[in-house]
This record gives C-alpha cells, structure tokens and sequence, in this order.
C-alpha cells in the first residue's frame, strides 16, 4: 500500500481525536496504536469477526498469515477503499472506509475466506462465509473470484453464489443476487464483467455474463447475458439502450433514461 495512504489514514485518525474524544480509544486501538496498514486492518477485521468460537487473536493470525503469503490481498484492499472514496457521495475520507463501512469490510472477510478455501481449507473458509453474513448481513461463497477497486454500497443483502465471478472495478448496491437458477450443478453463476454497475434490488441468476461496463437497473431480474456498455432493466430484464458512461461502476449513476439504441 503506497506510504502515502497510510499516512492520510493516521492523519484523520488524529483528526478525529480532537473532533471526538469519545472516539479516542477506538480511533488509537483501530489505527494509531499500529505501525502499517496490514496490521491496523488484520485488528479491526479481526475484532469484528471474532466470537465465542473464534477469539480476536486467533482471527487475526489468520488474516495477518494470508496478508504475508498473498500481498496481493492488501493491494486489493487499498483499491476498494479508494473505489469507495471515489465512488459514494456520502465520504469524504479514507478513515470511515475502513472503520465503518461494512460492504467493505465484507468484502476484506471474503478475501480471507476465498484465501482459506483455495489453500485447501475450506470447512474453515465456509465458518469464516458464516460470521461474515451474520455480521455484515452479506453472503459471499467463499470460492467467488473477485477482482479488486470494488464497491458495496449499503451492501445489506447482497448475496453471491460460488461460481460467480466480479472483476476489477465493479459497483454493487444493496440486496442485489448474483444466483442460480436452481439446483443445477457445476458452473452455475453469474459473470460480472469490469466497469458493470448493478443498481439496487437486481437480480442476476444463472450462467450469464454482464458484459464490460454494461449497467442493470434497479430491481430488475437478468435471466441471459448483457452485451457490453448495455443499459437493462425490468422483470425480466431488457436492453433499453446504453450507459451514459463507458464506466458506470465508477459514475454510480442509476437512471435509466438512457435513448434507445439498438
């Protein structure tokens, strides 16, 4: 993670100290008591997810191994905060992305749990899956491939099946499903191409692919691929012409009154 963030980080963390005292202790436990941005995310992630079964220490051991074997985990990390800095209108920091904001923190626990089950260990990883939808009420397979620079947004709700696949820079919002559609075997999910954004509500079922910065609007139903820089929307989900933007991941734009182009 370039020195420069961490730094930004420490920064609104002292900032913080003086707006709010009564954040103080947390503020120094979460970030300033700790020398590197690994270390400092490995606790906060840690003390959420830990519980009867698995104590802080324990979980964060096993976050502090995968960031040393797979520093690609921490490099993702630093995209998604600044997906989410660049992306949601209500931050302005880096500070409350990693303190707060639990689409991403859902997706760090994800990262964890996808490095458990791809290392072998995956009753473990399928625990870690658990904790992360009672906690963060966000149901991730442990074996979705996920790129990085990703947004959550709200998060509350979403639910990805296990041959799912998001690329880098993509935007999902709340109770948004990437499923099946039904008890089919194999390869079963929905492909999410780079640049997509997935409005509120969607739903996107089966062995689709969600071309390259293609949009879905809200509560919509996709049942069959979405050609690249495509707008759809309804029940069951039809082209209505193409995003304003070749990114709309990144524009978060959710309108759809986009003109017809077939």
């Amino acid at each position: 993670m370039p020195e420069d963030i961490w730094i930004q980080l420490r920064s609104e963390a002292e900032q913080v100290i003086k707006q709010e005292p009564l954040l103080a202790s947390y503020v120094y436990a979460c970030i300033l008591n700790h020398d590197s941005f690994p270390s400092a995310l490995s606790f906060i992630l840690a003390t959420k997810m830990s519980d009867d079964v698995m104590p802080v220490v324990t979980v964060r051991e096993l976050f502090d191994k995968a960031f040393q074997q797979s520093p690609d985990m921490i490099e993702n990390a630093r995209c998604d905060i600044l997906a989410v800095y660049e992306r949601d209108a209500a931050i302005d920091s880096y500070l409350p992305v990693v303190l707060n904001l639990k689409g991403f923190q859902s997706i760090q626990v994800h990262r964890l749990a996808n490095f458990l089950w791809t290392n072998g260990r995956k009753d473990l990883a399928l625990f870690m899956q658990s904790r992360n939808s009672e906690v963060f009420a966000v149901d991730i397979h442990p074996a979705c491939s996920m790129g990085r620079g990703i947004l959550f947004d709200h998060a509350t709700g979403i639910v990805v099946g296990e041959t799912s696949v998001i690329e880098d820079n993509v935007s999902i919002l709340q109770e948004v499903t990437l499923g099946g559609t039904g008890n089919e075997h194999g390869d079963r999910h929905p492909k999410i191409r780079s640049g997509v954004l997935i409005a509120a509500g969607a739903k996107v079922l089966g062995n689709i692919e969600v071309g390259t910065g293609a949009k879905v609007g809200a509560g919509s139903v996709v049942l069959h691929d979405v050609p690249a820089h495509t707008t759809v929307v309804g029940v069951p989900a039809r082209g209505v012409g193409k995003p304003c933007n070749d990114n709309p991941a990144e524009t978060m734009d959710q309108s759809v009154d986009e003109t017809f182009s077939p």
